[in-house]
Protein backbone atom coordinates (compact mmCIF):
# COMPACT_ATOMS: atom_id res chain seq x y z
CA UNK A 1 0.00 0.00 0.00
CA UNK A 2 1.27 3.62 -0.99
CA UNK A 3 0.36 6.62 1.14
CA UNK A 4 0.19 9.53 -1.56
CA UNK A 5 0.06 12.95 0.25
CA UNK A 6 -2.65 15.29 -1.33
CA UNK A 7 -2.35 16.36 -5.19
CA UNK A 8 -1.75 19.93 -5.63
CA UNK A 9 -4.11 22.00 -7.37
CA UNK A 10 -3.47 23.73 -10.52
CA UNK A 11 -2.25 27.46 -10.36
CA UNK A 12 -4.90 29.65 -10.92
CA UNK A 13 -4.14 32.26 -13.84
CA UNK A 14 -5.53 35.89 -13.85
CA UNK A 15 -4.30 39.69 -14.92
CA UNK A 16 -2.47 41.33 -12.33
CA UNK A 17 -3.72 43.77 -10.31
CA UNK A 18 -1.82 46.61 -8.02
CA UNK A 19 -1.38 44.75 -5.38
CA UNK A 20 0.97 42.34 -7.23
CA UNK A 21 3.93 44.78 -7.60
CA UNK A 22 6.35 43.53 -5.00
CA UNK A 23 5.42 40.17 -6.01
CA UNK A 24 5.47 40.62 -9.85
CA UNK A 25 8.72 42.76 -9.44
CA UNK A 26 10.53 39.73 -7.82
CA UNK A 27 9.54 37.33 -10.66
CA UNK A 28 10.27 40.06 -13.31
CA UNK A 29 14.21 40.30 -11.57
CA UNK A 30 14.36 36.50 -11.84
CA UNK A 31 13.29 36.42 -15.56
CA UNK A 32 16.38 39.73 -16.59
CA UNK A 33 18.52 37.32 -13.69
CA UNK A 34 18.10 34.58 -15.85
CA UNK A 35 18.38 35.99 -19.10
CA UNK A 36 22.23 37.65 -17.26
CA UNK A 37 20.17 41.03 -17.15
CA UNK A 38 21.96 43.75 -14.75
CA UNK A 39 19.48 44.57 -11.85
CA UNK A 40 17.82 47.83 -13.42
CA UNK A 41 15.07 49.67 -11.18
CA UNK A 42 13.83 51.80 -14.38
CA UNK A 43 13.70 48.90 -16.69
CA UNK A 44 11.41 46.98 -13.60
CA UNK A 45 9.73 50.15 -13.12
CA UNK A 46 8.33 50.87 -16.76
CA UNK A 47 7.79 47.17 -17.41
CA UNK A 48 5.57 47.19 -14.20
CA UNK A 49 3.67 50.41 -15.32
CA UNK A 50 3.45 49.19 -19.01
CA UNK A 51 1.73 45.91 -17.54
CA UNK A 52 -0.38 46.80 -14.90
CA UNK A 53 -1.87 49.92 -16.73
CA UNK A 54 -2.13 47.89 -20.37
CA UNK A 55 0.22 50.38 -22.00
CA UNK A 56 1.38 49.79 -25.31
CA UNK A 57 -0.97 46.81 -25.98
CA UNK A 58 0.38 44.61 -23.54
CA UNK A 59 -1.32 42.87 -20.51
CA UNK A 60 0.52 41.01 -17.89
CA UNK A 61 -0.82 37.39 -16.11
CA UNK A 62 0.32 35.63 -13.23
CA UNK A 63 0.00 32.30 -11.90
CA UNK A 64 -1.06 31.85 -8.71
CA UNK A 65 -0.77 28.57 -6.33
CA UNK A 66 -4.19 27.78 -4.03
CA UNK A 67 -2.81 30.37 -1.24
CA UNK A 68 -2.04 33.54 -3.48
CA UNK A 69 1.54 33.13 -3.87
CA UNK A 70 2.55 34.01 -7.26
CA UNK A 71 4.40 31.30 -9.05
CA UNK A 72 4.89 32.86 -12.75
CA UNK A 73 4.19 35.78 -14.77
CA UNK A 74 3.86 36.14 -18.57
CA UNK A 75 4.26 39.64 -20.45
CA UNK A 76 1.80 39.98 -23.64
CA UNK A 77 1.70 42.34 -26.19
CA UNK A 78 -0.91 42.80 -28.88
CA UNK A 79 0.57 42.69 -32.66
CA UNK A 80 -0.62 43.61 -36.23
CA UNK A 81 0.08 40.90 -39.27
CA UNK A 82 0.04 43.15 -42.16
CA UNK A 83 0.91 40.33 -43.99
CA UNK A 84 -2.70 38.73 -42.92
CA UNK A 85 -4.48 41.59 -42.18
CA UNK A 86 -5.02 39.77 -38.88
CA UNK A 87 -3.68 40.63 -35.18
CA UNK A 88 -1.85 38.58 -32.59
CA UNK A 89 -0.45 37.91 -29.36
CA UNK A 90 3.10 38.21 -28.28
CA UNK A 91 4.79 36.53 -24.93
CA UNK A 92 7.33 38.92 -24.58
CA UNK A 93 8.42 37.53 -21.11
CA UNK A 94 7.51 34.23 -19.08
CA UNK A 95 8.84 33.13 -16.18
CA UNK A 96 8.11 30.68 -13.44
CA UNK A 97 10.05 30.86 -10.43
CA UNK A 98 12.58 28.31 -10.23
CA UNK A 99 11.00 26.80 -7.06
CA UNK A 100 7.71 26.14 -8.76
CA UNK A 101 9.00 24.75 -11.83
CA UNK A 102 6.87 21.50 -12.68
CA UNK A 103 4.22 22.79 -10.51
CA UNK A 104 2.19 23.39 -14.26
CA UNK A 105 2.13 27.15 -13.73
CA UNK A 106 4.02 27.18 -17.26
CA UNK A 107 1.65 25.32 -19.01
CA UNK A 108 -1.01 27.42 -17.35
CA UNK A 109 0.63 30.51 -18.40
CA UNK A 110 0.61 29.74 -21.60
CA UNK A 111 -3.47 28.35 -22.09
CA UNK A 112 -4.23 31.39 -20.65
CA UNK A 113 -2.20 32.99 -23.54
CA UNK A 114 -4.27 31.39 -26.01
CA UNK A 115 -7.39 31.51 -24.42
CA UNK A 116 -7.29 35.56 -24.40
CA UNK A 117 -5.83 35.62 -27.78
CA UNK A 118 -8.98 33.75 -28.91
CA UNK A 119 -11.60 35.95 -26.92
CA UNK A 120 -9.40 38.82 -28.75
CA UNK A 121 -10.15 36.88 -32.59
CA UNK A 122 -6.02 36.77 -32.68
CA UNK A 123 -4.69 34.16 -35.16
CA UNK A 124 -1.30 33.63 -33.21
CA UNK A 125 0.13 33.63 -30.40
CA UNK A 126 4.24 33.99 -30.91
CA UNK A 127 7.78 33.74 -28.36
CA UNK A 128 11.05 33.42 -28.98
CA UNK A 129 13.42 31.66 -26.61
CA UNK A 130 17.02 31.62 -26.70
CA UNK A 131 18.07 28.40 -28.88
CA UNK A 132 19.88 26.83 -25.46
CA UNK A 133 16.77 27.23 -23.39
CA UNK A 134 15.86 23.80 -23.56
CA UNK A 135 14.32 23.25 -20.05
CA UNK A 136 11.50 26.14 -21.77
CA UNK A 137 11.72 24.41 -24.85
CA UNK A 138 10.51 21.18 -23.68
CA UNK A 139 7.49 23.38 -22.26
CA UNK A 140 7.38 25.10 -25.36
CA UNK A 141 7.25 21.86 -27.49
CA UNK A 142 4.39 20.60 -25.64
CA UNK A 143 1.95 23.58 -26.51
CA UNK A 144 3.59 25.18 -29.89
CA UNK A 145 5.58 24.58 -32.58
CA UNK A 146 8.58 25.81 -33.59
CA UNK A 147 9.38 28.39 -36.62
CA UNK A 148 11.78 27.99 -39.57
CA UNK A 149 11.87 31.90 -38.27
CA UNK A 150 15.64 33.27 -37.39
CA UNK A 151 15.27 36.49 -35.41
CA UNK A 152 17.26 39.44 -35.90
CA UNK A 153 17.86 42.53 -34.04
CA UNK A 154 19.62 45.69 -35.01
CA UNK A 155 20.00 48.64 -33.62
CA UNK A 156 18.09 51.94 -33.85
CA UNK A 157 19.68 54.63 -36.38
CA UNK A 158 22.43 56.89 -34.84
CA UNK A 159 20.88 59.56 -37.54
CA UNK A 160 22.91 58.48 -40.38
CA UNK A 161 20.79 55.89 -42.99
CA UNK A 162 17.39 56.49 -42.06
CA UNK A 163 14.46 56.53 -44.21
CA UNK A 164 13.28 59.66 -45.10
CA UNK A 165 10.28 61.72 -43.74
CA UNK A 166 6.80 61.07 -45.40
CA UNK A 167 5.36 64.05 -47.37
CA UNK A 168 3.80 66.97 -45.30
Amino acid sequence: MTTEGPVPSEPTVRRVTGADAAAWARLFRGYRAFYELPDDDRAVATTWGWVVGEQHGMTGLVAAAADGTLLGLANLRAFARPSTGTTGLYVDDLFVDPDARRSGAGSALLRAAGDLAAQRGDTVVRWITAQDNTRARALYDRHATATPWVTYDMAPSAGTGAPPRPPA
